[in-house]
């Protein structure tokens, strides 16, 4: 099993810039695939970022394309997602994602790993 632990949200203005943290520890071997998943209000789960183990490969939702970066860092088993130029449409439950698989994914089944999620509120 994999334990992931989100931090790094927050209650911030529009144009401001957060990192969020995902600490997974366990059988951190099985956190090859690697993603990040949001959840507004009313909304379904979308995915936002998504990076393979090398980090190498990585997938962004258009709407955070140019704005938000994922990354990792496997030594220290945790994995980021910076986000600069917020937006109120940004706010959300984050989340981190994980999977043993080495190809990632877009759909939120393809991650068996799941961490607990964080808040992220932007104000206009």
């Amino acid at each position: 099993q994999v334990q992931l632990e989100e931090s790094g949200g927050g209650v911030v203005q529009a144009g401001d810039s957060l990192r969020l943290s995902c600490l997974a520890s366990g059988r951190t071997s099985d956190a090859n695939a690697m993603a990040w998943f949001r959840q507004a209000p009313g909304k379904a789960r979308e995915v936002v970022a998504t990076i393979s183990w090398s980090g190498s490969k990585t997938y962004y939702v258009d709407s955070v394309k140019g704005r938000f970066t994922i990354s990792r860092d496997n030594v220290k088993k945790t994995y980021y997602l910076q986000m600069n130029s917020l937006k109120p449409e940004d706010t959300a439950i984050y989340y981190c994602a994980a999977d043993r698989r080495l190809e990632v994914g877009v759909q939120a089944a393809q991650y068996s790993y799941w961490g607990r999620g964080i808040q992220v509120t932007v104000s206009s």
